[in-house]
């Protein structure tokens, strides 16, 4: 029997199968997806798969298999399905450096090497370790990109909020707390109930980027916005925010900068980002709260000083303001 694809079957699978000979090489196999344009992706790719020699092995883990545990274990789907549908069901040993420069160059041939690293190296990365499979990839030369330190005014994070809190009062929640504790956007969508604390004025980050625990502060004005949470939060362990990170959140971050009138790039993108929100809290401890270089360090939300001392420039050194010390020029007088 030829490789075909095999309709659905009510009270057994929601899924497309693919079940027959190619090759020499017998497959009957569920797509695991309920769509028949993408079931006939995946039709199209098995046999692709088949005639250069890479069709997985029964049972062996493949990155479909991974990709698809990894989004219903974090909820993130950002920038997944470009990926999984280049690799599909590709085996995770096949899956090297080689195989992801490959996959960055034919997904983003016109991208700069930050957004391959983003949309491509950090995705696969994150399915991979998420499988068990540790591999260091090499990231592009210029991956980094430049160093972001976009901060808002007060009156920027003011019309941010307001404009945050007309679309939706916990959206608008959520981003004072990311601009009042410092929070990744990542960090803000894993926090619950459990680990919040009104009363001691605390949230607890078991695991942050660093991999090293923190524990922020909430300000006053904090705590009476989560106070005023429209879901409450009692329920011991529920997420904080509802939130995921999804195409819908971050067409929300477009919708509420625009509401905002903050600068928007030459295609119409927020010049800010979620982030931007954490570079804001950084500046305003060091310009508002005093907090110095090690002061930030001290918080918890920076592992070395080169990332914490980005902030130097929120406030004008004392070294600077020697400038009142050099020598007064009178020449306005002499013209007179």
């Amino acid at each position: 029997m030829p490789l075909e694809l095999k309709d659905p079957k009510p009270g057994r699978s929601p899924f497309y199968r693919v079940r027959g000979t190619y090759l020499g090489v017998y497959v009957d196999r569920s797509t695991k997806t309920a769509e028949r344009a993408t079931a006939n992706q995946l039709l199209r790719k098995w046999k692709e798969d088949i005639e250069r020699g890479a069709f997985s092995r029964p049972g062996e883990p493949t990155f479909l298999d991974a990709a698809t545990s990894y989004m219903a274990a974090t909820g993130n789907e950002r920038f997944v399905r470009p990926v999984l549908e280049h690799f599909g069901t590709t085996p995770l040993r096949q899956i090297d450096q080689q195989a992801v420069d490959h996959a960055a160059l034919l997904l983003y041939p016109r991208a700069t090497p930050a957004t391959r690293n983003r949309q491509v190296y950090t995705v696969v990365s994150a399915i991979l370790r998420k499988a068990g499979v540790e591999t260091a990839l090499k990231r592009p030369k210029g991956a980094a990109g430049r160093v972001r330190t976009e901060w808002m005014t007060k009156a920027q994070a003011n019309a941010l909020l307001r404009a945050a809190w007309a679309k939706d009062a916990e959206f608008g929640i959520m981003l004072s707390f990311m601009l009042y504790t410092g929070a990744r956007l990542g960090e803000a969508l894993a926090l619950t109930t459990d680990l919040l604390d009104l009363e001691e004025r605390s949230a607890f980050f078991p695991r942050t980027k660093n991999d090293e625990p923190r524990t922020a502060y909430l300000p006053a004005v904090l705590v009476k916005d989560l106070a005023n949470h429209p879901r409450g939060l009692s329920r011991k362990g529920e997420r904080v925010f509802r939130f995921r990170k999804c195409g819908r959140l971050y067409t929300w971050w477009k919708d509420v900068n625009k509401s905002a009138k903050l600068p928007l790039d030459e295609k119409g993108q927020p010049e800010f980002t979620f982030h931007s929100l954490r570079h804001t809290w950084a500046t305003w401890m060091r310009r508002y709260g005093g907090a110095d270089t090690k002061g930030l360090m001290a918080t918890g939300a920076w592992r070395n000083r080169v990332s914490a001392s980005r902030y130097q420039h929120a406030v004008v050194s004392e070294e600077a303001q020697r400038a009142e010390l050099l020598p007064v020029h009178n020449a306005g007088e002499i013209a007179k």
